[in-house]
């Protein structure tokens, strides 16, 4: 089985060997690929609904993987199998939802070995999120797609606090590393932000003042990011 380039990443971050469980899992292709490529002896492919549960089943019928690869109905990590699983995936939703997911049953990652998340927003809550409850960051990708930009996270149990807004924001590694793609990304958020702005000149309507607060700092973290790229 093939996978696009965000697919692919997000499967290359999961350690070898590993249980995996794939929260969100919609068609079901990283459990498949990773058990049929022998990265992972057996995976999970979950999901709260049930029309994209029944699309993975078939996928998993299709490439002969119903051995190794579960289907199992849940909300987030309620139904997730107990002392089975070293490697939990999340992606494809939203940062807040992310977290959530991860807040609502979070007793049961005590004994997960690693996250692998690729939040499509909000990534600045995910990584608050992680280092505020004992996970560290290991290692982050960023990459483009579809014109589309998208981020890919590993982390594990440890102690982590970073120092400065900007490394919540848009990755320490990434930022540190000069990454090329997150370089294109925050020089077109400055320039969309910048130009947001300047629209925002009622400063006598509250709720517009709160926006330009908010713009304000978004456009502090971007420029102190790209300031790594100058040394």
């Amino acid at each position: 089985m093939e996978l696009s380039n965000r697919l692919e990443t997000i499967a290359s971050f999961v350690t070898e060997g590993y249980v995996v469980a794939d929260i969100g899992t919609d068609h079901g292709y990283i459990p498949i690929y990773l058990t049929s490529n022998g990265n992972c002896p057996r995976a999970y492919a979950m999901d709260v609904n049930k029309e994209p549960l029944s699309r993975a089943k078939t996928h998993i019928e299709e490439e002969n993987a119903g051995e190794v690869v579960s289907c199992i109905l849940s909300d987030g990590l309620h139904e997730l199998p107990q002392d089975d699983v070293d490697s939990i995936v999340i992606a494809g939703m939203g940062g807040d939802l992310v977290v959530r997911i991860l807040e609502q049953d979070f007793d049961k990652l005590a004994n997960v070995k690693e996250l692998i998340l690729s939040p499509q927003s909000h990534l600045e809550r995910v990584r608050h999120f992680l280092n505020d409850h004992g996970f560290r960051i290991l290692e982050e990708e960023f990459l483009k797609e579809d014109g589309k930009y998208y981020v890919v996270i590993r982390a594990v149990h440890g102690k982590q606090q970073y120092d400065k807004e900007c490394f919540y924001r848009f990755g320490e590694e990434l930022i540190l590393a000069k990454h090329p793609v997150l370089l294109e990304y925050l020089d077109q958020e400055y320039v969309k932000y910048s130009k947001i702005k300047e629209s925002l000149t009622d400063d006598s309507k509250e709720h517009i003042r709160r926006r330009k607060e908010e713009v304000e700092d978004l456009l502090g973290d971007i420029m102190e990011a790209l300031c790594y790229y100058e040394l």
